[in-house]
């Protein structure tokens, strides 16, 4: 008689990650997750709330990794540094782990908790590398949205084998984040100008109101 497998809620959650990242997040079935393990589709069940139980897990897992190594490039560092090593976080994230990364995109919705607060987390880390541009909350949040986006554009297409010259693409992307970081000092300073601006133009007093 063959030995009895030892499945536990960890042992489908890696399975589910590694076939994520082999053949996409869309593409992971409880079959293929089963057939990995050597088991029947209905013994997951004892694991996991079916497949929306096994996908939010998978997201909830990926966030979470996100998050750690996002604040670990930022702990220690400030300024551009800081920048700069967040988003190769992020990039080296999105590399390791393909299927998972597509998975953490899109917001989460108000029946999903857990992932708006890893959600907050990773904007929390955001900011604060942000924080020394003394931007007020919204633009803060509009450069975090740009940032975002370049990263996400970058990691996308080099993901996705659309980069195919022989060139160094590890330059590129210094470059390219350094023409994102040359931007916030040219927004701050920007700010900055028309702050002076206004503090130097004098202020014009109001007539007197003629006597009644």
């Amino acid at each position: 008689m063959p030995p009895k497998k030892h499945i536990d809620r960890q042992r489908v959650l890696d399975v589910a990650i590694a076939l994520a990242d082999e053949v996409g997040f869309e593409q992971v079935t409880l079959a293929a997750v089963a057939d990995r393990l050597g088991i029947r589709i209905p013994s997951l069940y004892n694991h996991i709330a079916g497949l929306p139980g096994l996908r939010h897990a998978m997201r909830l897992w990926g966030l979470q990794q996100l998050h750690e190594a996002m604040r670990n490039a930022a702990i220690g560092k400030a300024g551009d540094e800081a920048i700069l090593d967040v988003a190769q976080a992020y990039r080296d994230f999105a590399r390791v782990h393909p299927g998972i990364y597509a998975a953490t995109l899109r917001a989460a919705g108000p029946d999903e908790p857990e992932l708006a607060a890893v959600g907050e987390h990773i904007l929390d880390v955001l900011q604060t590398i942000l924080a020394p541009h003394g931007f007020g909350p919204d633009e803060t949040l509009h450069v975090i949205r740009g940032l975002r986006s370049l990263l996400h554009g970058f990691v996308d297409l080099e993901t996705a084998g659309g980069f195919g010259l022989a060139l160094d693409r590890d330059e590129s992307f210094r470059r390219l984040l350094n023409v994102f970081v040359y931007g916030i000092h040219a927004l701050k300073a920007r700010r900055l100008e028309s702050w002076r601006r206004m503090k130097a133009t004098p202020r014009t007093k109001k007539p007197p109101s003629p006597a009644r």
